[in-house]
């Protein structure tokens, strides 16, 4: 059965709202992000049993841990993200998710080449802290990260194959990676995707309006055996979306798609990709 998630940080700011757009849409469940103002790497252990009550109320479930692990500079102490790991598998086991999303280090200006090694040494610390457990670790094609196109994902997969890969296909197209070349090279280890779409120009706009291929790729992951999706919309100025930016790769929100409120962005992301898969 296809399975329907999504970042519901993006139609408001606190969990109840959150569950009503989730129910609002019949979408299964959460990939959390931001929990009632507070990102989910840093809310206590008592927040996320209240959260889990209330999604467990509605008949709802966190698929993944949308966290920022990884979304650093290589220059920072390695253990600031690794203890972060580890609180995340612990709120993973609070809420049953059974994935946490991660990145690959900010590159900056520094040559991938150089800084390769060290990417994948402290990828490689991530899965030896979460063995042991039934947590799967997601890379996502993050924007002006290390493994922001198809052959430094690749790298990833096949350095650390503990690692699957989160597919986003508007980063990719922020990133001027062609997005079909990069399923066809990445297909085999991706776990879910993002639905997300994007215009070369950077406009983040509807699912399956942009050049992200977003129709083929879905149903090619479907046809794979792929169930999952999470909606990442990116259509309206929500809470923390210019956080999620980096100064330089900046989702410029589509001048041909407005949208009068958060609720009414993301129902139609929601609309939109359910067409388009059928």
């Amino acid at each position: 059965m296809t399975e329907f998630y999504a970042f519901a940080d993006e139609t408001h700011p606190e969990i109840d709202l959150q569950i009503r757009a989730l129910l609002r849409n019949g979408l299964q469940g959460l990939e959390i992000r931001d929990v009632d103002g507070t990102n989910i790497s840093e809310i206590t252990e008592e927040k996320a049993r209240e959260v889990r009550n209330k999604l467990d109320a509605n008949g709802l479930v966190t698929w993944s841990i949308g966290s920022p692990i990884g979304k650093s500079e290589l220059t920072e102490d390695p253990e600031v993200e690794n203890e972060r790991l580890k609180r995340a598998l612990e709120t993973a086991g609070i809420l049953g998710a059974k994935r946490i999303r991660i990145f690959s280090f900010w590159k900056k200006d520094l040559d991938p080449e150089l800084i390769a090694n060290e990417v994948i040494d402290r990828l490689g610390t991530f899965a030896e802290i979460a063995a042991g457990t039934d947590i799967l670790l997601c890379h996502e094609n993050e924007k002006g990260i290390f493994g922001d196109n198809a052959a430094r994902c690749r790298m990833i997969l096949d350095s650390v194959p503990e690692i699957t890969a989160v597919f986003d296909p508007a980063n990719f197209v922020q990133v001027g990676q062609e997005t079909l070349s990069a399923w066809a090279l990445l297909h085999d280890r991706v776990d879910y995707m993002h639905i997300k779409d994007a215009l070369s120009s950077g406009d983040v706009v509807p699912p399956g309006l942009g050049e992200g291929h977003v129709e083929e790729i879905a149903k090619a992951y479907l046809a794979q055996g792929g169930t999952r999706f999470t909606i990442e919309p990116h259509l309206f100025d929500f809470g923390t979306f210019k956080a999620l930016e980096t100064t330089e790769n900046t989702s410029i929100l589509g001048e041909k798609y407005y949208f009068r409120n958060s609720d009414e962005a993301f129902d139609e992301a929601v609309r939109r990709f359910r067409a388009l898969i059928g």
